[in-house]
């Protein structure tokens, strides 16, 4: 429930304070003196779009701040969820614009996001104004009625689930076949390519060891010359460098007894003298081993430019680079030639959850169906005493084609005014004063089905007089009775006098401009009030005598 409501430079309003009761309250004034400027600042806790225009002028920022009893309204869940203090007795929605535009918002002094405002904002209060009318033109609309009648919550929450998932296989079906079809266009050019990379069996270190044996096999002849020249000059009899060696050790060992210090350079000459031995025999052996081999050569730059030719063809670098295309290649076949095999569990699995669909869209149907008979029940209850004796609603649900996320279900709302009148669309046929007194009754159905703490009603009266708004304020007035705070909006006096708490918003000007006012009435400023409305500005005996019977004073 509503509590307090405090706005800061909003608009007219410099400051206002105001306190709230529950039950049936009523908010009068002139227009244009205010009455929608604190729907406007209430609409900003409800997590609406903030227009900077809207703040006072020369003002740097506007507040508005509600406090709310939430007790026994189930909204433990959301504060846990969001990780916000929870306080049933005292919870507080604030909102901060700023002149440059910044936004701010809080509850219970935590800072919240809009969304996170619009969602509690939405379960504490709901605001009917005039335009909200035109909801009735929306099936949407007219559908979410029979829905909240019906209390099905849990079954829609089950068929959205179910109609999800099929709407997820279905999308993956529509993939996959179409993944198929390009597949099949490419399913022989990908094996042609992949026969042709299995025949070349290429292996991962191919390539540099045929490179190393290519250069090799190009330049046997210079190299096997080479290291004849290099055994030669090593080992020849004559002038070799082994000959020259070996007299030079000779040499030295002649002198070791008389020079002992030859002993050291004799064994280092020594030791390279065996060095160079083995050296020649692996020189000898290599130049043994090398030969020009023509086919061998051939055999080499053959597999070499296939190597070189499938590396530039499919843009790679390396062999390991195809061998992982080779790969690839397998696998894509392996897709494509199990394509089929997927193709029908999809569509098996498809039909079963379709199926399963329609199962659940039954039981929708069934609780809608019985849900729409109360509805009508209760329409003709309520809208017979609001000045339709002969009025006829009827609730027309009819099969769609496909089921969609609410089902399969189609709803009108017909309605007839005139006795023996065509039933025909609501919205089509309704005149303003009727779609009021429509409304109103499905509010007071639905607010009896949805713990809705407060309800505004902004000028819902539009369009009737008399004893007819006479009528719809006992309604409003019975659905303030039960646990529920009911605010109405109103020009007319018979709504106004049924009210248990009257507020009445002014506005003022003073030296630094107009200011907007609100105020509960006391007794004999309630008798004024609603003489005012009576009879205009000329306020007379008989008005206030009027006034008084309206409100049950003595």
């Amino acid at each position: 429930m509503l509590q307090s409501i405090h706005i800061e430079n909003y608009a007219l309003i410099e400051r206002l304070d105001i306190d709230f009761t529950p039950g049936f309250s009523v908010i009068t004034g002139e227009t244009g003196a205010g009455k929608s400027i604190i729907l406007g600042a209430i609409g900003l806790l409800l997590g609406q779009r903030a227009d900077t225009k809207a703040i006072k002028n020369n003002a740097p920022k506007c507040v508005v701040e509600a406090h709310f009893r939430i007790k026994d309204y189930g909204l433990e869940s959301f504060f846990s969820e969001n990780d916000i203090d929870y306080d049933a007795e005292d919870c507080i929605l604030r909102r901060e614009v700023s002149a440059n535009g910044k936004s701010r918002a809080f509850i219970n002094d935590t800072p919240a996001t809009l969304s996170q405002l619009k969602v509690l904002g939405e379960s504490l209060i709901d605001i009917h104004s005039q335009h909200q009318n035109l909801l009735l033109n929306k099936e949407e609309f007219q559908l979410n009625i029979v829905d909240i009648i019906a209390q099905d919550s849990g079954e829609l929450s089950a068929y959205q689930m179910l109609h999800a998932n099929y709407k997820q296989v279905c999308r993956q079906l529509d993939d996959l076949i179409s993944s198929a079809e390009k597949g099949r266009q490419d399913e022989d050019f990908i094996r042609f390519q992949l026969e042709q990379l299995e025949n070349a069996d290429l292996k991962e270190d191919e390539q540099d060891t045929l490179e190393q044996e290519a250069d090799l096999l190009n330049h046997a002849e210079d190299i096997k010359a080479s290291l004849y020249k290099v055994s030669e000059s090593i080992e020849n009899d004559e002038a070799g460098i082994l000959t020259s060696a070996g007299e030079c050790l000779q040499t030295l060992q002649n002198i070791l007894q008389v020079y002992p210090q030859a002993g050291e350079w004799y064994e280092r000459l020594n030791s390279c003298y065996i060095e160079l031995k083995d050296i020649v025999r692996d020189i000898s052996n290599a130049q043994e081993n090398i030969d020009f081999n023509p086919s061998r050569l051939d055999y080499v730059n053959e597999r070499l430019n296939l190597i070189y030719s499938l590396q530039q063809k499919h843009h790679v670098n390396s062999i390991k680079d195809l061998i992982e295309l080779t790969k690839q290649y397998r696998e894509n076949l392996q897709t494509i030639t199990s394509f089929d095999e997927n193709i029908e569990a999809l569509k098996k699995e498809k039909q079963e959850l379709y199926e399963k669909v329609l199962e659940q869209a039954s039981v929708l149907s069934r609780l809608r169906m019985q849900s729409a008979r109360k509805i009508e029940e209760k329409m003709q209850s309520l809208l017979i005493p609001l000045g339709m004796p002969n009025v006829r609603f009827s609730i027309e649900i009819t099969p769609k084609k496909e089921p969609d996320s609410k089902g399969m279900d189609r709803i009108a709302f017909l309605f007839s005014a005139n006795k023996n009148g065509k039933m025909q669309n609501l919205a089509d046929i309704a005149s303003g004063g009727e779609i009021a007194r429509v409304m109103l009754s499905l509010k007071a159905m639905i607010a009896g089905a949805v713990k809705l703490p407060t309800i505004i009603f902004d000028e819902i009266d539009t369009g009737v007089s008399g004893s007819i708004a006479e009528r719809m304020a006992i309604i409003m007035q019975d659905m303030g009775e039960r646990d529920r705070q009911v605010i109405s909006i109103t020009h007319l006096p018979q709504i106004a006098a049924r009210g248990t708490t009257h507020y009445k918003v002014y506005k003022e000007d003073t030296d630094t401009g107009t200011n907007s006012y609100i105020r509960m009435l006391t007794r004999e400023e309630r008798v004024h009030e609603i003489a005012n409305m009576l009879s205009g500005a000329q306020l007379t005996e008989a008005a206030l005598n009027n006034a008084r019977e309206l409100l049950g004073f003595k």
